[in-house]
């Protein structure tokens, strides 16, 4: 009740609650509570246009949200060397029609593509990743970070049941920090 103290004076309204309102009967309360709201219906429908145009204003597809923050393109650890799987995968991130990203992974002798299920960025820049992976029948989350220089790396990579692979930027079985990756070229749309 304390949240709608703001509101008496726009709403017409005295009081709110009955201890501290007139000593009226309680019907006669509500019939003059609805006689001092005008339009509760449109009151309410005005309320609940503007609180579902708040909270898609700052709606963005994948597509969108990858896009500014830089991830859409080809990275690998050496852009130079093909694709190996003790040398560097070559990441790629593609946007789809309808704002979607694909997510696809050349190991050399293997490859697998996935979709970017969701995506944001937090308060302190890192981009958080939510993706279906079909090869492991796995949902993973992870976060990467931008460096000053361009290159990205992984701060964090985990399964559905939080099991961590790579947590604060190290790789859990060894404790060795992940390898920068860099921007390598434009995919192919």
């Amino acid at each position: 009740m304390r949240l709608l103290k703001p509101f008496r004076k726009l709403l017409g309204l005295r009081c709110i609650q009955p201890p501290h309102c007139s000593a009226r009967p309680r019907r006669e309360r509500e019939t003059g509570l609805r006689n001092k709201i005008k339009y509760p219906r449109q009151l309410s429908l005005v309320l609940t246009f503007s609180a579902m145009l708040a909270s898609s204003a700052g709606a963005a597809t994948v597509a969108e949200t990858l896009g500014n923050w830089g991830l859409i393109g080809l990275w690998s650890r050496d852009c130079a060397l093909p694709p190996d799987h003790n040398k560097g995968t070559v990441l790629s991130y593609e946007a789809t029609p309808g704002g979607g990203v694909l997510h696809r992974r050349d190991f050399g002798d293997a490859s697998d593509e996935s979709k970017v299920l969701s995506a944001n960025v937090s308060k302190n820049g890192i981009l958080n990743l939510k993706l279906y992976l079909p090869s492991v029948k796995q949902t993973r989350e992870f976060g990467l970070t931008m460096q000053k220089d361009g290159s990205i790396r992984a701060i964090y990579n985990r399964d559905e049941n939080r099991h961590y692979s790579i947590r604060d930027g190290r790789f859990v079985a060894d404790g060795k920090p992940t390898p920068l990756q860099h921007k390598c070229g434009q995919p192919s749309v």
